[in-house]
């Protein structure tokens, strides 16, 4: 069977800079079944210029027209982040984060994350995505805004720094937020996995839970999806996230969909066989047979159960002697008939 979906809790910046707040996302995340809580590690300064503008969304969400007086708000410290991953070995779910600097990199490392997932915006960073390359760690590349060009690009850059693409992971993605049911263009996961080669998950901007449920059942390896405690709260990301429950009931279908997609080798089921032996045919008497008598085909039809016989053997009984007298109705075995099974079976 294949590896469970990983389920990731995207925590982002929806903790407003309040650490209170930000604990209790992980929490939430614990609860609802995520198997990681991600944050977003950065300082204003090494991200933005001071007057850069926001996105529409962002200017919707909170008001703001400047990112980087938008962006200063949010950071978390790094005594915040030991504070986030010593609560999360506590409850027990992993904690890690994207990293939008070199020194943002270093750091994660050094706090010993498991795992490092690089933003869409961050996938033209080449010295960005070498360094998270060096760290060794299982790597996620989200490809929002991507072309095949670029993507292909990010992964020459891991794969000269780590000498292969162990460990590596793209993310399809629709960088809008939310982003329009018309823009998920989830088939183009298949397409990255069968032209690059590496394991494809999703991290998903849409609303509900439809789009992911979908990822898993296309192959998505990986799910990540926005999670706040709160949709109406102030920020630029919590009107396209999951409050907690709609959260878990995501978890729940992804381990639902899971179990739903097999193996992929087609055979009957336990189930299915006990179903068979109701539901299927066998080969019977249509009138009562005498011992002895020689079985013509007037005298055998095909009924339920299927137990006996199979209907497809139907013309290896016609001509065959009866065993023992057969009353109509009789579900026949081929013990029933002289000789047994013409070619050695029970």
């Amino acid at each position: 069977m294949a590896e469970p979906v990983f389920v990731i809790a995207e925590a982002g910046v929806n903790h407003n800079g309040d650490l209170a707040l930000a604990l209790r996302l992980c929490d939430a995340a614990r609860e609802a079944g995520a198997d990681a809580v991600k944050f977003q590690t950065f300082r204003a300064e090494d991200l933005v210029v001071p007057g850069a503008p926001t996105a529409a969304y962002q200017q919707r969400e909170t008001g703001e027209q400047d990112q980087f007086a938008m962006l200063r708000k949010l950071e978390l410290s790094r005594e915040q982040h030991e504070a986030l991953r010593d609560h999360c070995q506590r409850i027990g779910i992993e904690f890690f984060s994207t990293p939008f600097s070199v020194e943002a990199a270093d750091m994660l490392v050094a706090l010993g994350v498991r795992r490092l997932k690089m933003s869409s915006g961050e996938l033209t960073h080449r010295a960005l995505i070498e360094r998270a390359a060096a760290s060794g760690l299982p790597l996620l590349l989200s490809t929002g805004m991507a072309t095949m060009e670029e993507i292909r690009d990010a992964l020459g850059w891991v794969r000269a720094v780590r000498g292969n693409l162990g460990g590596v992971s793209l993310f399809h993605c629709t960088s809008s937020y939310p982003a329009p049911d018309d823009s998920l263009n989830l088939r183009a996961m298949v397409t990255l996995g069968r032209e690059l080669g590496v394991p494809v998950g999703y991290s998903d901007h849409s609303q509900g839970i439809e789009a992911s449920l979908a990822a898993v059942a296309l192959g998505a390896t990986v799910i990540e999806k926005h999670l706040t405690l709160d949709c109406t709260l102030p920020g630029p990301d919590h009107s396209a996230s999951l409050e907690p429950a709609p959260f878990a009931a995501l978890v729940r279908g992804i381990r639902r969909i899971e179990a739903m997609l097999g193996d992929g080798h087609k055979a009957p089921t336990a189930p299915e066989r006990e179903v068979a032996r109701v539901a299927r045919r066998s080969v019977v008497a249509a009138q009562a047979i005498a011992a002895g008598q020689p079985i013509t085909p007037p005298q055998l039809a095909c009924r339920r159960p299927g137990t006996g016989i199979a209907p497809a053997d139907v013309s290896r009984v016609a001509g065959r002697v009866a065993a023992r007298d057969l009353p109509a109705g009789t579900v026949l075995q081929w013990t029933d008939l002289v000789g047994g099974a013409p070619d050695g079976r029970d």
